[in-house]
Formats: C-alpha cells, sequence, structure tokens
C-alpha cells in the first residue's frame, strides 16, 4: 500500500482563504486526484498560495520575467526522500483567467495546483505531444 506523502500548504494571502474555506483539504484533495492518475504526485511536495506580487517576484528572480503568473513550480533537482518540490499560485491572476474563461475560481485553482503538481512530477508543455499528454490529465 502507498501513503501519500507530506503536502504542505502555505497561506501567504488570506483572499484563498476567503474564496477557499476549506483551501488546504481543498488542494489535498486536487493532488489525490492527480495522484489517481499519476502516482508520482504521491510524493511530498509544498504549495505557496500567494497573491501576483509575490509571484511576479519569484518570477522575476527565477525565470527572469518580471511580471505576475497563474502557477509557477520548482522541482527538486535530486528529490530526497520523495520531495518533488515547490509551487506557487498567485490569486489575482487565478482570479482573473476564472472570470475570463467563465469557470468558477474553485475550479480554476484546482486545475492550476494539478497543473503544478503535473511539472513537480516531471511533465512539461514546451511541445504539442508533451502538451497534449499533459493537458489531458489535467482534464481527466
Amino acid at each position: 500500500m502507498t501513503t501519500e506523502a507530506d503536502f504542505d500548504v502555505i497561506i501567504d494571502d488570506e483572499r484563498w482563504r476567503q474564496a477557499l474555506a476549506d483551501a488546504e483539504a481543498f488542494a489535498e484533495k486536487c493532488r489525490t486526484a492527480a495522484a489517481a492518475l499519476e502516482p508520482r504526485v504521491r510524493s511530498g511536495a509544498a504549495l505557496l498560495l500567494a497573491g501576483d506580487a509575490t509571484l511576479q517576484d519569484l518570477n522575476r528572480r527565477f525565470r527572469g520575467v518580471d511580471k505576475p503568473t497563474n502557477v509557477l513550480s520548482f522541482p527538486a533537482a535530486s528529490p530526497p526522500d520523495g520531495f518533488l518540490g515547490d509551487m506557487a499560485i498567485a490569486f489575482e491572476t487565478c482570479r482573473r483567467e476564472a472570470e475570463a474563461q467563465g469557470i468558477a475560481f474553485r475550479d480554476h485553482a484546482a486545475h492550476l495546483i494539478v497543473h503544478g503538481l503535473l511539472h513537480l512530477a516531471g511533465y512539461d508543455h514546451e511541445e504539442d505531444g508533451e502538451a497534449e499528454r499533459m493537458e489531458s490529465l489535467e482534464t481527466a
């Protein structure tokens, strides 16, 4: 029997608690759903629920892009004890994208959590085939 490793959820922006009263449990449900399709997601990870300013700072410092983004993933170079890495999601960008797509904030947040976890598990979307494979898992 495989057990789930730690999944730490850090709430840096209180608007996440207002939008998702059960943010920690919600994030864990997203991970459990993703792990049913991609077992590597069962490994440990950390999720930072922050605002655009934090994501813009991280994006600038680590990717050289001085603007906020929806989700950033930082895979562990050599996952110790099954720890996949860290990821962060921006509240305002998540909300803005959900509104633009006409979907519920909660649904888009779930998509971004799964997207980030798949990146930590080694998935990418740089090439069409990879993007299709990753998107099919996200949709499922």
